[in-house]
């Protein structure tokens, strides 16, 4: 079976995110299909952007055996609209290739999955032309991201644009899939009939846990010596410092664990250096902000952690149920999880491998470590192994593969 996969931000272990698109593609061929992912120039999840000859609107690239047509985008920041001219620059040089894709690489599975709904235009033409069956994989629900979550107007021309293209998907796709787990009823409310519903949530690439090297860095050993010595647990955060992560309330916690826990922040992002600044203003002597970690050392990183920590501000739409990457190595690193996220689902409890209490509640926060302090480390083991466990069963990329492609029919 030939499959295009058409996601705008795909990345790769040598870009950087978005690591789906990458993975699942290697899990297809590796089963013997062929496999084509097409996606924009410039991305800026990414840590690298593919290398573009000037005034050369596409490039083919083979990254790690998977085969990339990167199209020529221009870069931007923020999400105004140098962003949204990226987008349509991606969705016209997409519809402009189109007819040729179908001829020459003859897609029996065409996959929209750009996070954005857009895609599916370009992607639904393809489909068409090549006779192939059209799948539109959903990884936020746009329009409504950007209505709950940046306060857009449901009546702004580009939310209108948006909706038309999510109403068109549900509409058009042979298949909807989605990683939020509970996104049905919403979905149906737009127009999809059930039966097209699949879920397949996010996931790890076991093998690169297996082959994991790398020793760890000298300051987070240091951490851990310190935690050690105190006879104290080391609470770990790996990820992104942003608002939606509330490490706010984690810090406020740490205020009251001065005699009880370690805390340490591994990571970069928008909010690190006023993080910073709180913890030298307020002389929060348990809380340790460091620099992140290469993604081939993290096993090591999270493997000192006593438990592992996720926090995420409290958002209507995780009504619609959460699957986050950090979660899933937290547990792969059969690390006892504490969560404090208030979703319309609730992994840490399905797989027994943790507590999970209230978001931005930091005395809720404080006792979860109190609570998880006070059980042996065989206890603690024995939580993490579940997690692992879990993860294995449910969340490997091999997994996860098989699965998309055993709800095609």
């Amino acid at each position: 079976m030939r499959i295009l996969l058409v996601n705008h931000y795909a990345g790769s272990l040598r870009h950087g995110m978005e690591y789906r698109p990458y993975y699942m593609a290697r899990e297809w061929q590796r089963m013997g299909h062929e496999v084509l992912v097409v996606a924009a120039s410039y991305a800026h999840v990414r840590s690298r952007q593919p290398e573009m000859e000037p005034r050369v609107g596409q490039r083919r690239e083979t990254v790690d055996g998977v085969d990339y047509l990167w199209l020529a985008t221009p870069p931007y920041t923020g999400n105004g609209f140098a962003r949204v001219r990226n987008i349509v620059v991606f969705c016209s040089r997409l519809w402009r290739l189109g007819l040729r894709l179908a001829a020459e690489f003859r897609p029996d599975v065409v996959i929209a999955s750009s996070t954005y709904p857009m895609d599916i235009w370009p992607a639904r033409r393809i489909a068409h032309e090549a006779g192939a069956r059209l799948v539109y994989e959903v990884h936020d629900l746009w329009p409504l991201s950007p209505i709950e979550l940046g306060g857009m107007s449901r009546w702004h021309p580009f939310i209108v644009w948006v909706q038309r293209a999510e109403d068109t998907a549900y509409r058009v796709a042979d298949r909807v899939v989605s990683m939020l787990p509970l996104a049905l009823d919403h979905m149906r409310s737009r127009g999809l009939r059930a039966d097209k519903f699949v879920c397949v949530p996010n996931g790890i690439d076991a093998d690169e846990w297996r082959c994991a090297a790398g020793a760890l860095r000298e300051d987070l050993a240091r951490v851990r010596r310190i935690a050690s010595d105190a006879g104290q647990l080391l609470v770990g955060y790996a990820g992104a410092h942003g608002l939606a992560n509330a490490l706010d309330a984690l810090l406020d916690a740490a205020k009251q664990l001065t005699s009880e826990a370690q805390v340490l922040l591994v990571g970069d992002g928008p909010e690190r250096d006023r993080l910073l600044r709180r913890v030298h203003d307020e002389q929060i002597a348990n809380v340790w902000l460091l620099p992140p970690v290469s993604k081939a050392t993290i096993p090591a990183l999270l493997a000192a952690f006593d438990v592992a920590y996720i926090g995420l501000q409290r958002q209507p739409l995780f009504r619609f149920g959460i699957s986050p990457n950090k979660l899933m190595d937290y547990m792969m690193a059969a690390r006892p999880v504490l969560m404090a996220v208030e979703a319309g689902n609730d992994l840490v409890a399905e797989a027994r491998c943790g507590l999970t209490v209230r978001p931005e509640d930091p005395g809720a926060i404080r006792d979860g470590v109190r609570v998880l302090a006070r059980l042996s480390e065989a206890q603690r083991r024995d939580l993490g192994e579940r997690g692992r466990a879990f993860v294995l069963a449910n969340h490997t990329y091999p997994v996860l593969a098989r699965r998309f492609l055993d709800a095609l029919g």
